[in-house]
């Protein structure tokens, strides 16, 4: 019953043993995961997975590193896969200071455009956030993007911010760095943001969990992330898998 909500299966990584790799997902429990794609290739190969697989979803957008390269035609191109039965959201989008391929101001106007086009095609949005706190929360605001609300994946920032973002209608995502020894906050995050607010994910091929740490992430592992924060909520693996499960659906209005 676990819910991938950030999977990116359309990466080159696992095109030796896509197969494989989601029958590891079915055995370990994964009924349903999000297929991110960010860019052309990505989000056309997101949309011929979510054609062949039944349990995959789609979230379609642009990556702040490259929101340089976004065109006005790759915005139009994204509002016509919207209406795609199994696009579920648009993203991931927002901010990410630590690259620099992108100007701040070009990857602001990117990030307004998608959060509008949100507002108008009516789906949650996923944000990418690093080390562009201050400037996400201010244009989520000004945006009035809790109008659609949406996903923090990968969170990794205060539980002050988390509690300020739930209020604003998103729900905050853990993903490997939960598991590891010495991540303090997410795991402040995970004991203090009530679970109908959570989701888990694994950001895959990236950041793998313990006892992965630094191999290959893949859908399978997200157990890995149910497993810890089930530990510190004091709960059973069971009602943490159902209950992220339950809202990725209610937020990503899948029946």
């Amino acid at each position: 019953m676990l819910f991938d909500t950030h999977a990116h299966l359309n990466a080159d990584q696992y095109a030796d043993d896509l197969e494989e790799v989601v029958e590891r997902a079915k055995q370990a429990g994964v009924s349903n995961m999000v297929i991110v794609g960010f860019d052309r290739p990505t989000i056309q190969k997101a949309m011929e997975l979510v054609e062949h697989y039944d349990f995959m979803y789609a979230s379609v957008g642009w990556h702040p590193v490259d929101a340089i390269d976004m065109t006005d035609e790759d915005l139009a191109w994204i509002e016509e896969l919207a209406s795609h039965p199994k696009v579920v959201a648009l993203g991931e989008m927002g901010l990410d200071y630590y690259w620099d391929k992108s100007p701040k101001e070009i990857q602001k106007e990117v990030f307004r455009k998608q959060i509008r086009l949100a507002k108008k095609v009516k789906l949650p949005i996923v944000i990418h956030n690093r080390e562009a706190t201050a400037d996400i929360v201010e244009i989520l605001k000004e945006e009035g993007a809790e109008e659609v609300g949406g996903i923090l994946h990968c969170y990794s920032g205060s539980p002050e911010i988390a509690r300020e973002v739930v209020e604003m209608n998103f729900y905050i995502s853990l993903g490997g760095p939960v598991t590891f020894k010495n991540a303090k906050k997410p795991k402040e995050v995970a004991a203090e943001i009530p679970l109908n607010k959570l989701l888990i994910e694994t950001d895959c091929p990236y950041l793998s969990p313990h006892p992965y740490r630094g191999k290959r992430n893949e859908p399978a592992y997200v157990k890995f992330v149910a497993e810890q924060i089930a530990e510190i909520k004091g709960l059973s693996l069971q009602e943490v898998a159902e209950a992220t499960a339950a809202n990725a659906k209610k937020l990503f209005a899948i029946k």
